[in-house]
């Protein structure tokens, strides 16, 4: 009987250590990352990666839109409570030296076959000319002198900077997949023939790759490309929606106690002021500019020798102190693009939840008779001009 009670220990042991090398689907029983039962995976995953620059923007609810009186009487910002998810946004306006290198990259990359493609992201620098302004040093040397890096670019149109998010993301995750061995530099990247998160994820780009990929539990393959799934590479880089960049902007989570915010902010700081006015707490600073602003007619930087804002124009991206996320320069300085198309009663018509307003139209299909085909058959172009 003790023989038999030990054989029974040992084969429910040896049961329960095969059981244990793998987790198993709450909904149908069967193990993940198992290749006898064809081998579903489930990678391990704790939160997603934190991209070069980027700052986590906690989400929440918020009043939207208008904090002051509508002096104008437009009535195009009406005040709306909204809720935005959480998101990650550059802690800082995209500088000169970050669109050379996108510039540069676009040369190599296209710049023998198709220049227009390069021509085409090249900033307005005629912004700076003015009729009766002597600004031709700014037109001629603000992008590319090394004085100038770190300084906001300027000039950019709305869809260039979508196509820099676009580039910005691919690039990020083509750096993951070498860093993580998966991908060798390969720099004779050209025309079609680059890396792109797309075309990686749907099996189509194989140049520069190292290794053929990763352990693939399908029985019938070896290894298998990084899937959206495995959680390595980062989701598109995009612009920030309108609610989401105002909510950045303010930087409410400075102001909250106990689920509420105890006072709404005109500027990404507390007051009603440009300049420290609080002699205690600005200690030094008292009297100093929170942000870039010209502070009168004629009077863009101050006094020689005492220079307050210290830039007649733009200023580095770097300057002043950051809001209570962490992002510099949302007030003052250069303005920024959003997602949204701008509509003056968008506010009438938005969601509470993650409100935008975007570029989409509507096409309806017509048969030969004039009249709509299928009410149902649209051909719908998304912000991006993606057609569906």
């Amino acid at each position: 009987m003790n023989l038999t009670r030990h054989i029974g220990l040992l084969a429910c042991s040896a049961l329960l250590l095969s059981s244990c090398r793998f987790e198993q689907s709450t909904a149908t029983g069967w193990n993940y990352n198992d290749s006898r039962n064809g081998g579903f995976e489930k990678a391990p995953f704790e939160e997603q990666e934190t991209g070069p620059g980027l700052v986590l923007i906690e989400g929440g609810q918020f009043t939207m839109g208008r904090v002051v009186d509508d002096l104008t009487h437009e009535w195009n910002n009406i005040p709306r409570t909204v809720t935005v998810s959480s998101f990650y946004m550059d802690e800082t306006e995209v500088t000169n030296f970050h669109w050379l290198e996108y510039l540069y990259w676009l040369d190599r990359v296209y710049g023998a076959d198709y220049p227009e493609i390069y021509k085409k992201a090249l900033p307005d620098t005629l912004v700076w000319r003015s009729k009766l302004a002597f600004m031709e040093p700014k037109v001629e040397y603000y992008l590319r002198h090394p004085a100038y890096r770190d300084y906001p670019v300027v000039g950019v149109n709305w869809l260039q900077a979508n196509d820099y998010c676009a580039w910005r993301g691919d690039r990020v995750n083509e750096a993951i997949l070498i860093r993580e061995g998966l991908f060798e530099h390969y720099p004779n990247q050209i025309n079609e023939d680059h890396f792109t998160t797309d075309s990686y994820l749907a099996g189509q780009y194989e140049s520069g790759k190292k290794v053929d990929g990763v352990q693939d539990f399908n029985p019938n393959r070896d290894t298998r490309n990084i899937r959206m799934e495995d959680g390595i590479v980062l989701p598109r880089y995009r612009l920030p929606t309108e609610a989401e960049w105002e909510f950045a902007a303010y930087g409410l989570v400075g102001n909250t106690v106990d689920e509420r915010i105890v006072e709404r902010r005109v500027y990404p700081w507390n007051g009603h002021f440009v300049r420290y006015d609080n002699r205690k707490k600005g200690g030094a600073f008292f009297g100093d500019f929170r942000g870039n602003f010209m502070r009168g007619r004629g009077d863009y930087m101050g006094v020689s020798g005492s220079l307050n804002d210290n830039a007649d124009i733009t200023a580095p991206v770097y300057t002043y102190w950051p809001n209570d996320y962490g992002l510099y320069n949302m007030a003052g300085n250069v303005s920024e693009w959003t997602m949204d198309v701008y509509r003056a009663l968008s506010f009438e018509d938005n969601n509470d939840l993650q409100p935008f307003r975007g570029n989409v139209f509507k096409t309806k299909v017509l048969n030969s008779d004039g009249a709509v085909e299928d009410k149902h058959d649209l051909v719908v172009y998304d912000v991006e001009g993606i057609k569906y």
